[in-house]
């Protein structure tokens, strides 16, 4: 895993940065693998509280390596590892489910983004539940260019972000658009000047909340884009009252009144 990511944990906070700077971090086999075991182990660990997902070097996310376009347009799988048609992740093939698994992801995740976020690079930042973008950044949707559709949950994640029709012009045109234009489209939550420290920042605010609370609340949020209004005011109720009375909830109210920083128990 350490060829292609790096990961540090300080405080309940996560870092995990894309780390193949030499190719802007384009996607190959091996860094497939390396955020499917990331995201494993983030997911199995009780004392995360939040993640921020960043790259080394240059950029955040180039894409896929073209080295794998060339062979797939020679025949050979865009990713020899995988059947595309089979889902081996739930309701992802192995490809969607280096998106999907941070949106899967019990607590907060926030994309670091600069540089470029092309194809699976922009994508893998969807999957993220905020986008702290520097204003030099460019960004694409440039599946259309390689004669592709965005296949990496682009299609699910983009709706629920900006207009139909803005989503349909970028998947046509495959063109590059500006940070700018991502705050205004919605893919970016903020424009900073250091989106590493501007997201650590966010992180470890959330890492000071009740992690219950935290991870009922993406629960909720998560459910709320595909529910309807009967089902997820029954999921609102249904939380609210599994917090209630808890040790993290009365921990919650001793810490504000007593202006102290608070002790959690992990979940």
């Amino acid at each position: 895993m350490e060829d292609r990511v790096r990961l540090t944990i300080e405080d309940g906070v996560a870092h995990l940065r894309l780390n193949r700077p030499d190719k802007m971090n384009a996607l190959d086999p091996a860094m497939f693998e390396a955020l499917a075991e990331a995201g494993a182990d983030l997911r199995d660990s009780p004392e995360i509280r939040a993640v921020v997902l960043s790259g080394e070097g240059r950029a955040f996310c180039a894409g896929l390596d073209v080295e794998r376009l060339l062979a797939a347009a020679n025949g050979e799988p865009l990713l020899p590892f995988a059947d595309l048609t089979r889902r081996t992740h739930g309701i992802a093939n192995f490809a969607q489910h280096i998106v999907w698994l941070w949106r899967e992801l019990p607590i907060p995740v926030i994309a670091a983004v600069h540089g470029v976020a092309f194809g699976g690079g922009f994508q893998l930042a969807l999957g993220a539940d905020l986008r702290y973008i520097a204003p030099d950044a460019k960004l694409a949707v440039i599946e259309t260019k390689w004669g592709l559709v965005p296949d990496m949950c682009g299609t699910q994640l983009m709706r629920h972000l900006a207009r139909e029709d803005v989503v349909r012009e970028l998947t046509y045109s495959g063109r590059v658009f500006s940070a700018e234009e991502a705050l205004a489209d919605g893919f970016a939550t903020r424009l900073v000047d250091d989106p590493v420290a501007a997201a650590l920042a966010t992180a470890r605010e959330i890492a000071g909340r009740s992690p219950s609370a935290i991870r009922a609340a993406k629960r909720l949020l998560n459910l709320s884009a595909t529910c309807d209004a009967a089902t997820g005011l029954a999921a609102e109720t249904a939380a609210q009252a599994a917090l209630l009375g808890t040790p993290n909830h009365i921990e919650a109210v001793r810490s504000n009144l007593e202006r102290r920083a608070p002790r959690w128990s992990d979940t």
